[in-house]
């Protein structure tokens, strides 16, 4: 039976959340230690709430190679809790200064700074030592590339250095590949271990591998003109965080660019793109396909 047995996109988001939500609430610490207040912020800022896209995307490209369960879904956690980490630290008064985040209190609002940057710090290692452990996979190579890609996904050349490329394009006019770059470190690069993660665990042709590559190199661009239009025309309710900030606060993105007809059609454009990369899969692929439209046809 394959990882996901659904053909509707909308049903294996669902059944995505559910099962790599029971996996991340196994391996999060609980406990009455002295570390207590910590576990429950990391376990505050992870369950109950997202999307699991980045998850979902582990989970469909494990699925065309046949991967075990209990390894793409351990996979999909660690993926999970790096978002988490870099939504928490995002959040901080020193980053984004974002009181909301999926509809209620940030990490640092419902806590502390100081243990909204700890919790953050925990999930980020936790991430890593679920992908080294040896019920990830039985091959320490394989185990080893997980590390490597991930580190090099969220490090200096990847999402960080989106996260500062971000923080220094404050008020400036930047140009269209300045942009792109920027969102391709701060959310691409995630996006892109994500979707090549099923290629790794299943030791997956290189042609493979660049063909999920392609694909999430566009998903990833699609993704973030969606969330600059929601930026400006969702709500709270919608999107579940502050809306108008980017307009606010003079951040040069897709839609300040393009504008809002533009931006709109590039998107799709993407989406559509994007699929057309997965050729090489024939019908397994579909899934992943459909998620390409979900990404610019979502509400939040």
């Amino acid at each position: 039976m394959p990882l996901i047995d659904t053909p509707d996109i909308q049903s294996a988001l669902d059944f995505t959340a559910l099962t790599v939500e029971r996996t991340m609430d196994r391996l999060l610490p609980r406990g009455d230690d002295p570390e207590a207040k910590l576990f429950e912020a990391m376990r505050y800022s992870t369950l109950g709430g997202g999307r699991r896209l980045r998850a979902f995307f582990v989970m469909a490209s494990a699925t065309l190679f046949g991967v075990s369960a209990q390894a793409a879904q351990r996979v999909a956690a660690a993926v999970e809790f790096v978002h988490a980490y870099s939504l928490i630290h995002d959040d901080l008064p020193a980053m984004d200064n974002d009181d909301i985040r999926r509809g209620q209190p940030s990490c640092h609002k419902r806590f502390d700074e100081a243990t909204a940057i700890l919790a953050g710090d925990a999930l980020q290692a936790l991430a890593f030592e679920v992908l080294a452990h040896e019920d990830t996979h039985g091959d320490p190579a394989v185990r080893i590339q997980l590390v490597a890609g991930l580190a090099q996904a969220i490090g200096p050349h990847g999402m960080v250095a989106g996260q500062v490329a971000d923080i220094e394009a404050a008020g400036k006019n930047l140009s269209m590949g300045q942009v792109t770059r920027l969102q391709r470190l701060k959310t691409g690069a995630l996006i892109s271990f994500a979707c090549s993660a099923g290629a790794t665990l299943a030791k997956a042709s290189e042609p493979a591998r660049h063909a999920l590559v392609a694909y999430a190199h566009d998903v990833g661009l699609a993704f973030q003109i969606t969330d600059d239009l929601l930026d400006v025309g969702g709500t709270c309710e919608e999107t579940g965080k502050t809306s108008g900030k980017d307009v606010i606060t003079g951040k040069a993105t897709f839609v300040s660019l393009l504008g809002l007809e533009r931006a709109r059609d590039q998107a799709s454009l993407l989406a559509d793109q994007a699929g057309r990369h997965l050729d090489m899969f024939g019908d397994k692929a579909e899934l992943l396909i459909q998620a390409a439209r979900y990404v610019v046809e979502r509400r939040r």
